[in-house]
């Protein structure tokens, strides 16, 4: 991609809006924070669940506190005025805990409503929030509901508030499913008074403070431990004629056994002469279960809403993060054959080499920080070039600069500032050479980058060729996940594209260019903010190849800040949209511009628009996982992605002959660059939906590339007819740098090299005086 510049706002853009919406943010931040919350909800009522049976044995700790009168009394416990109740003789009231459960609490209301029997179900409000309808039918039906915890926790061993909220929410869902409320709570793990321990004690008083009665057992059926039919039938049988409250289970697992028992026992105790009733009745607790408020039954069905939702939630996104993450994977792997496959195809020649001279187009909008760099660079050259430097209308000397230096072979064209493409036409139509490269003002070429990156020339099919853009300024974090990202991602996605003929972007740092292919495409557009990506769009769609030539290496600065890599970045990936809808016909096409469309475009959605925009959901998700799924299993799957990326960056350097040195940088590039990355795309997609327009915006440069000092044996020497063998750079990023900048007679330059070739440089437009306008 080119650098930031500034761009007039157009008279036929008048009517657009050129400030972004702000309100996407707070739209975001909404999604985010609902996610969040549906997450939360899913991992309380799913992952806080206590699944163990009521009946395992517990340590209930001391029993100091729980009074005489209570242990000693009925099942039935008002805890705040410490009085007891108990069924009368030969009364049984039928409990069942843990449900309502889609399978087996419907057998068992059929069963109750054969023999006309009423019974008692203490209800889990996680449960109710998913069968609604079994609860209404509990109530409909005449049996009684009660409480049995939201996610069946052990009162006794948790906190006050959470025994408050567990409480409150479970008679919150029984109203909104039921339109009822009730008093009757059942503790899971709770069985007889004789049993309850101090912590227990003290869950009863806080809870009949609140308004509840405990109801506790006095009669087991273990049916929990499946031990047979005819086990729970006799476990459940009477020893002596007072009054029961049996407990049995609705839910938790197999209840088969539970199901045939209760065919056989209730016909059996009714023969004895036992009656059935509801723990209301059987203690003559007058209006147990009584109509909800409004408000209670309007926030309990919300409630269930939200639990319901976050379970399709959460289903949702498992689907969609395994999806991405195979997709990722398989990606890698694309990359990584595509890579292996390019290195070999490389290989091979082009054919004759190309030594036709080349005009080099330099557009320049207040580049007087690196433009006599960038313009030495071009001019060491082992190829012959003119180079071009279009002026748009600068405001700090850029022109003065150029045409100060003298330097035979370059021209200084000025305009007044009117965009970049509206440059880059300029140069077009001034070049004298049928083969062009453009480069950005702030870029410094190796001495063989403009001989390597027009051979692929010599293929009368390829009309542009993207290069190899590095990073010069890479030091501090910033600058190495800069670096990390040119290296890795851009480069081996473009040796990807290559393979596929579907290569969506040559970067305007550095990009060769047939003059025949621009010329058909009507040059370089302004309609779009990423003029290189849409030029590269309409050469493919217009049946030419695009190529990558990893040799043709240039430097570039990158942005040293996050708010100017913020403004960069935003400005690409908002004019890659608009690239990628004004070419969405290619989709359709045939021949080039149907890989571009069916291939290129496809890629750039999945990988640079969707997962992106799904990128904060698996941070989310990742937080959600490490507080309520198996952190161990959470943190080795973030390793692995993390140990694939390091693979594949390793592989990437190992290609670009770059040292793996900053990718130690790598995972820390995952909590901020990132998260950044993502914030880019979540912008730009919002803006180009809202219909606002972008303005250009200017990168700040900082002066990193300086005059580049050929080594003392590789000194540039005249361009050749034919080209030789490319010089070895010198150790560093591309060249030693000197800090004067130097000039043409400077020591340590040497004498330009095209001081003695004049002849192959002074074009026709030159001016006499040396002063290329």
């Amino acid at each position: 991609m080119s650098k930031n510049r500034r761009r007039p706002a157009r008279g036929r853009h008048s009517t657009v809006r050129t400030v972004p919406l702000r309100t996407h943010w707070l739209l975001l931040t909404t999604l985010v924070l609902t996610l969040s919350a549906a997450l939360l909800l899913q991992g309380y009522t799913q992952h806080l669940f206590d699944s163990r049976p009521d009946a395992e044995p517990r340590d209930r700790g001391s029993v100091t506190s729980v009074p005489e009168q209570i242990r000693s009394g009925g099942p039935v416990i008002e805890g705040a005025a410490g009085r007891t109740a108990g069924p009368a003789p030969r009364t049984m009231a039928l409990t069942f805990d843990d449900g309502p459960d889609p399978v087996w609490t419907p057998k068992i209301l059929d069963v109750l409503r054969r023999n006309g029997v009423r019974a008692t179900f203490f209800t889990v409000g996680t449960k109710v929030a998913e069968n609604p309808g079994l609860a209404r039918r509990i109530v409909d039906e005449g049996h009684q509901i009660g409480l049995h915890s939201f996610t069946h926790t052990d009162l006794g061993a948790a906190s006050a508030w959470r025994r408050s909220l567990e409480l409150r929410e479970t008679q919150l869902v029984i109203a909104g499913a039921t339109g009822v409320t009730t008093p009757l709570l059942r503790p899971p793990y709770s069985s007889t008074a004789k049993a309850l321990g101090d912590a227990d004690w003290d869950a009863v008083v806080q809870a009949g403070q609140e308004g509840y009665l405990t109801v506790l057992t006095t009669l087991d059926s273990e049916d929990w431990r499946r031990p047979g039919v005819e086990r729970i039938v006799a476990d459940a049988t009477p020893k002596d004629t007072g009054g029961q409250i049996l407990l049995l289970h609705d839910a938790g697992g197999d209840r088969a056994q539970t199901v045939a028992a209760l065919e056989q026992l209730v016909p059996r105790l009714k023969a004895s002469g036992w009656t059935f009733a509801t723990v209301g009745d059987a203690v003559a607790l007058p209006g147990a279960v009584r109509p909800a408020a409004t408000a209670d039954r309007w926030q309990g069905l919300a409630l269930i809403t939200a639990i319901r939702t976050s379970d399709w939630i959460l289903e949702g996104l498992s689907w969609l993060l395994w999806a991405a993450g195979a997709v990722s994977l398989l990606r890698a792997v694309a990359v990584f054959v595509a890579a292996r496959r390019h290195v070999r195809m490389r290989r091979k020649p082009w054919g004759p080499p190309v030594t036709e001279p080349v005009s080099v187009i330099v557009p320049a909008y207040n580049e007087s920080a690196g433009i006599e760099a960038a313009v030495r660079s071009l001019l060491a050259s082992d190829h012959p070039v003119e180079v071009i430097v279009v002026d748009d209308g600068s405001t700090d000397g850029t022109a003065d600069i150029v045409e100060a230096l003298r330097l035979p072979g370059v021209r200084v064209i000025r305009q007044q500032n009117a965009g970049k493409p509206a440059a880059l036409n300029t140069g077009i139509a001034a070049a004298s050479c049928n083969l062009l490269v453009m480069v950005d003002g702030d870029t410094v070429f190796e001495p063989d980058a403009v001989r390597m990156i027009v051979q692929p020339f010599a293929n009368r099919r390829v009309g542009a060729v993207s290069g190899n853009a590095k990073v010069v300024n890479r030091g501090g974090l910033l600058g190495r996940w800069q670096h990390i990202e040119y290296v890795v991602g851009f480069n081996l996605d473009r040796r990807l594209f290559d393979l596929a003929e579907c290569m969506p972007t040559v970067p305007g740092a550095v990009g060769a260019f047939r003059r025949e292919a621009l010329l058909r495409v009507g040059g370089v557009s302004d309609i779009t903010l990423a003029e290189d990506t849409d030029l590269t769009m309409a050469l493919c769609r217009d049946g030419w190849r695009v190529v990558y030539e990893e040799r043709a290496k240039a430097w570039t600065e990158a942005p040293a800040s996050l708010g100017a890599l913020w403004k960069q970045r935003y400005r690409w990936c908002y004019g890659t949209l608009q690239a990628m809808w004004k070419h969405r016909g290619a989709l359709t096409q045939r021949g080039q511009a149907g890989k571009l469309g069916r291939r290129g475009l496809l890629y750039l959605l999945t990988f640079q628009v969707l997962l992106p925009l799904l990128a904060p959901v698996v941070d989310v998700f990742a937080v959600y996982g490490l507080v309520f799924l198996d952190p161990v299993r959470i943190l080795g799957l973030w390793t692995a992605f993390l140990v694939l990326q390091v693979l594949m960056g390793l592989y990437a350097f190992r290609l670009d002959g770059e040292r793996p040195g900053p990718l130690w940088s790598l995972p820390l590039q995952q909590f901020v660059y990132r998260q950044l990355m993502y914030l880019v795309v979540i912008q730009s997609v919002f803006t180009a939906v809202a219909g606002s327009r972008l303005r250009w915006q200017r990168m700040e440069r900082y002066g990193s590339l300086q005059v580049p000092v050929a080594p003392a044996d590789t000194a540039p020497t005249a361009p050749q007819t034919a080209p030789g063998p490319a010089p070895q750079p010198g150790p560093g990023p591309a060249y030693a740098y000197a800090p004067d900048g130097g000039h043409d007679t400077d020591p340590a330059w040497g004498p330009h090299p095209y001081a003695q070739t004049p002849q192959h440089h002074i074009w026709p437009s030159d001016g006499p005086d040396g002063a290329y306008r």
